[in-house]
Formats: structure tokens, C-alpha cells, sequence
């Protein structure tokens, strides 16, 4: 009868050494109380510091169009072709006109010439050859201003030709192929960048938030800033002072929003205000039939204590549970 006994006890005291030798290998983590900000989800909308709008030059028809909106294109990449019926016309005026003078030039040499021959013999006056002087020196200025005047027809003709004024993405083509416009309307307005995000945010918030304040942007989708294995990184650089029905306006610059649309809303979680957690390293929680547990280390030993969880946190750039009871500052618990 002793010596089951004696077995029973040798088999216990050796569980005891395993499990003290096991306690001894973990490691412990000491529960800290820290202050996190909280922060609060909302949309921010990619907009374009910049929007230059490509206006055309001159009125006339649209004859060809080479964008539509979403294009990129670059500066001084010609987006369309305006024409003017009238330029044509005009210019086949210019041309009779300066036929015309430059018949009337050959007509003023030759009097000139032959007054010159007569004044040379003593047959002709002075008279004579000044007159014809001043007639060849008007014929020739009338042929420069009419070959000027086709020169501006040229010129207006060429400026039919729309240009990209920058680097960008199409927003808008506010016209179709055939309709008419006026010098100075819009063919196209392009967002060359850069990109920022433009936060409206209620009005209990306008005392919270700060600028360079850093915020988390959701992916593309609106996912939620949470559930990013890697997500973006911003930073609150302008806190607008006016409140615009009942909103408090912000601007978020992002590294590597480029390839959004403008206008493309997407989720951005910032810090409007601070909070004392409970944070512990994920491995530390054990889950046992639907409920989360946690060993804590006391003063008689250790025992398992049942927690409720809160969301994950970050501390120190390792990522972290929040624990909302079971635990308090200052206890030490059991890690694997």
C-alpha cells in the first residue's frame, strides 16, 4: 500500500520540478499603464493643391480632342486642335493683298528708276524724282505691314493648337468634338499635384486636434486604418480656424497618394484626444472555450485570470493588446 503511494508522490514532485523548471525558462512581462491617443476614423478627401485649367486661345469649332478625363499627360503636349474657318479666308486676303502691293512696288521702282535717268540727263526735275522716291518708299512700307498682318493670321492660326500648361491628370474636358467656343474657355483642367487629403471633422473635435498631429490612412476601397498590415503614414499639417457648418476642415499630407483620383475619399484614423490602456504582447493570451486568459505571477504562485480584450494598440513600435479588466498596473503576468 506504501509503495503506490510513494509513486503517486514521486510522480507529483517531479510535475512540480518540470512546471517550476518551465516557469523559470518563460519570461514575464511586467503590465504598465500607458497613455495612447485615441483616435477617431473619418474620410479625407485626395484633393490637388494645384488644378491648372488649359484654355484655348482663340474661338472657333473643336476639331480634334487627344484627352479625356483620368489621362495623364505632360507639359506642353498638345490636347486639342481649334479652328477658325475665318483664319483661312483671311489669310487668302493677305496673300491678294500683298500681290497686289508687291505690284504696285514694281511699279514705284521703275518710276523711280526712269525719274532718276531723267534728272540724270538735265531732262527731269527734282520734283519728278522726289515724288517718285517717296511713292517707292511708301509701296515698300505698305508690302511690310500687309506681310506683318498675315504674319498675326499665321500666328492666330497656329494658336488653334491647345497645350498642356502642366504635368498632370485630366479632371475634366467640359467640351465634345464640333462645339463651338469663345477665346478663353476651358478645354481641359489638369491637377499636376501635389496630393494632400482634406479632412472635415465635427466641431466638438476643433479643440483636439493639432497640427503635425500623425495620423493612419486606409488603403484605397475604404478599408478600415485597423485592418492595414502596413498601413500609410500622414501627418496634420493645416488646421483651418474657420468652422463651416458645424465642420472643422484639416489638410493631411501623405507620402504616396499620387496614384489616387482626386476626390477619391478613404478612410483616415486621427488623434482626437488621449487615453490610458493596458497593453500586453499578444502571445501572453490564452483563449479556452470562448473566453481569453492571461497567467498572472503572485505571490503564492501563479494562476490563470480570465480577461476581456480591447483593441490592439502599439507600444514602443511592437504591436499590443489592450486589456479593458482583469488586469492592473504594476501586475506580472506569464510569457510562452
Amino acid at each position: 500500500m506504501h509503495r503506490p503511494i510513494l509513486r503517486f508522490l514521486t510522480a507529483v514532485l517531479a510535475g512540480a520540478a518540470i512546471a517550476g523548471a518551465t516557469a523559470a525558462n518563460a519570461g514575464e512581462f511586467v503590465v504598465k499603464a500607458t497613455t495612447i491617443p485615441e483616435m477617431k476614423a473619418v474620410f479625407g478627401q485626395v484633393e490637388s493643391r494645384i488644378v491648372v485649367p488649359a484654355r484655348a486661345r482663340i474661338g472657333g469649332s473643336v476639331r480634334e480632342l487627344r484627352v479625356t478625363q483620368g489621362d495623364e499627360v505632360r507639359e506642353g503636349q498638345a490636347i486639342a486642335v481649334v479652328v477658325d474657318d475665318k483664319l483661312a479666308l483671311q489669310l487668302n486676303a493677305a496673300d491678294a493683298k500683298i500681290e497686289a502691293l508687291n505690284s504696285q512696288l514694281s511699279n514705284a521702282r521703275v518710276q523711280l528708276e526712269r525719274a532718276q535717268q531723267l534728272r540724270a540727263s538735265g531732262s527731269g526735275t527734282q520734283v519728278s524724282l522726289d515724288q517718285a522716291k517717296m511713292q517707292f518708299e511708301v509701296t515698300t512700307n505698305q508690302v511690310s505691314a500687309a506681310k506683318a498682318e498675315k504674319t498675326v493670321i499665321e500666328q492666330s492660326a497656329r494658336e488653334g493648337t491647345v497645350f498642356a500648361p502642366a504635368t498632370g491628370r485630366v479632371l475634366t474636358v467640359p467640351v465634345t468634338l464640333g462645339s463651338v467656343i469663345l477665346p478663353g474657355e476651358d478645354i481641359a483642367r489638369i491637377a499636376p499635384g501635389p496630393y494632400y487629403l482634406r479632412l472635415s471633422l465635427p466641431e466638438r473635435h476643433a479643440g483636439e486636434i493639432r497640427q503635425g498631429a500623425d495620423v493612419t490612412v486606409g488603403a484605397r476601397g475604404l478599408t478600415a486604418p485597423g485592418g492595414l498590415s502596413a498601413p500609410h503614414r500622414g501627418r496634420i499639417v493645416k488646421v483651418y480656424p474657420e468652422i463651416t457648418d458645424g465642420r472643422v476642415i484639416a489638410d493631411v499630407e501623405v507620402e504616396g497618394i499620387g496614384d489616387y483620383f482626386v476626390n477619391e475619399r478613404t478612410l483616415v484614423s486621427i488623434p482626437v484626444g488621449k487615453r490610458t490602456v493596458l497593453p500586453v504582447p499578444p502571445a501572453a493570451i490564452r483563449t479556452m472555450h470562448g473566453v481569453d486568459y492571461v497567467r498572472l505571477v503572485t505571490s503564492t504562485g501563479e494562476m490563470d485570470v480570465a480577461v476581456i480584450l480591447g483593441e490592439a494598440v502599439e507600444e514602443g513600435g511592437q504591436r499590443r493588446t489592450e486589456i479593458l479588466t482583469g488586469l492592473h498596473d504594476g501586475d506580472r503576468i506569464m510569457l510562452p
